[in-house]
């Protein structure tokens, strides 16, 4: 092993220092001629890198494929190995610099290593790292205080856990319990993890496991573009009164969704739906689940939570991803009375609230106010969705671009009129864009659709380079 280590550190080096200054910005500084269209300058940026001397691409993909579950897949034909961030770049093994147009799948909300973070996170673990609720420590009580502020009415009773489907699966749980019913309904083409429950709520087959899922029960995704009833929200609200009428006993224990499917391809509600939806489920005795592990914490740009956009109050909000900046973090927020019911039983997490990942995301929250990231998520978010749009008129493979703030989704189709998903075009685009210096994520049921959930520090200038790389990309098809 020591031989190996030594070798990797010394080959290590010697790539590092030769190609840190020859390539690194070799795509971006080119100016090539493509169809008219030149190729794309990344903005400058005042950072570099310390020099990498760990292990290639090459020997830590070998390394995972014989070590790692074989479940784990990767993007690209040749996949990146990132090695350094700083706040919208992510720089690989050779000093190459990226811009993040995925934010680690709308994770990194206030950009990579944002200083403030990386001391709160440093000070906290300098002082103690984990000890347990059991005992008492301010940063989980200032966390779920200030996170507490954030939110409307009596949402003000936090439990913390380390992850999106585990805050979801515990709503799920509180949801059955406040209400003695078992059914839960969700919107078909949602994501809301992985685990026995939230794998039933989750209503995408590539998501979803032979295994029993019981009590679950999937509505007509209200979405604007392939959906049966177009933008109509109304409409699909009734399929939900149809699921309480004949599906249940006509009681339910609640509905969960996103305002914004994040998995399921950056899909908007239909407008007028949720609260016709959150008529019926009310008098069907259920709670309002909102989902906001994807859309919370400012990236909507209009609204912090992104329920907020529909003028409905949840009784549950689940959160996660943004809310740490990439700290292991997710939390679950609900009201004194229906917090009650886990007094019913012991129910305890033993990482969830740890000091370190609450100093994380206290910090996080501040960030977001200080450098007025959602003001930023909106006004560069709307420039950026009309830079897209614009790019749709000029090229018949994009049908249709949609999202709010720095949630954003661009479907590329092969036929407008019959909507055909555009699967290849979609990988093609993505790993040449990749190769010009440009990193957006993916997703949807048929993986036909752009995901671009950047840091919320994004730039008009960011903006401008990832389009223009989309449009460069595109104009060689």
């Amino acid at each position: 092993m020591q031989g190996l280590i030594g070798r990797r550190v010394l080959s290590g080096t010697a790539q590092s220092l030769l190609r840190q200054r020859c390539f690194s910005q070799v795509a971006q500084s080119e100016v090539l001629q493509g169809n008219g269209v030149a190729t794309p300058k990344m903005p400058p940026f005042d950072y570099t890198p310390p020099p990498y001397t760990g292990p290639t691409a090459e020997e830590i993909l070998a390394q995972r494929k014989e070590y790692l579950s074989p479940s784990m897949f990767y993007f690209y034909n040749k996949p990146l190995n990132i090695v350094d961030g700083k706040r919208q770049y992510l720089f690989d093994e050779r000093g190459r610099r990226y811009l993040d147009g995925f934010g680690g799948i709308a994770t990194v909300s206030c950009g990579h290593c944002h200083p403030d973070v990386v001391e709160a996170i440093v000070n906290q673990t300098k002082r103690i790292q984990h000890s347990t609720i059991l005992y008492l420590n301010h940063a989980i009580g200032d966390f779920a205080q200030a996170l507490a502020s954030k939110l409307p009415a009596n949402l003000k009773v936090v439990f913390f856990t380390n992850s999106g489907t585990e805050a979801n699966e515990l709503a799920m749980l509180i949801a059955r319990l406040y209400t003695g019913s078992h059914d839960i309904i969700s919107l078909r083409n949602a994501y809301h993890g992985n685990a026995a429950g939230t794998m039933g709520a989750t209503a995408q087959g590539n998501w979803k496991f032979n295994v029993i899922q019981s009590g679950v029960h999937h509505a007509v995704n209200p979405d604007p573009y392939r959906g049966v009833f177009g933008a109509d929200g109304e409409k699909y609200a009734n399929d939900v009164q149809d699921l309480i009428d004949f599906g249940t006993s006509g009681h339910v224990a609640g509905f969960m969704c996103e305002a914004i499917q994040g998995v399921g391809g950056i899909v908007e509600l239909a407008q007028g739906y949720l609260p016709a939806v959150y008529n019926s489920v009310k008098k069907a005795g259920g709670l309002f689940i909102a989902d906001e592990v994807q859309c919370g914490f400012a990236r909507t740009g209009s609204n912090f939570w992104g329920f907020e956009g529909h003028g409905v109050v949840p009784d549950i909000v689940t959160m996660a991803k943004g809310i740490g900046n990439g700290i292991p973090l997710g939390a679950v927020v609900t009201t004194p009375e229906v917090a009650e019911v886990l007094t019913r039983r012991n129910y305890f997490n033993t990482f969830g609230g740890n000091p370190v990942c609450t100093a994380a995301g206290l910090a996080v929250l501040k960030v977001i106010e200080k450098e007025k990231l959602q003001d930023n998520a909106f006004v560069v978010g709307s420039y950026l969705k009309e830079r897209l749009n614009a790019l749709k008129d000029k090229y018949e493979l994009i049908g249709d671009v949609r999202g709010r703030g720095l949630m954003l989704g661009v479907e590329l189709v092969t036929d407008r009129e019959l909507k055909t998903p555009a699967k290849a075009e979609t990988v093609h685009v993505m790993d040449k864009m990749k190769d010009l210096g440009v990193l957006i994520g993916k997703g949807g049921f048929y993986g036909n659709v752009f995901r671009i959930t950047p840091p919320l520090c994004f730039t008009k200038d960011d903006a401008d380079f990832l389009v223009d790389a989309m449009d460069y990309t595109m104009s060689k098809i």
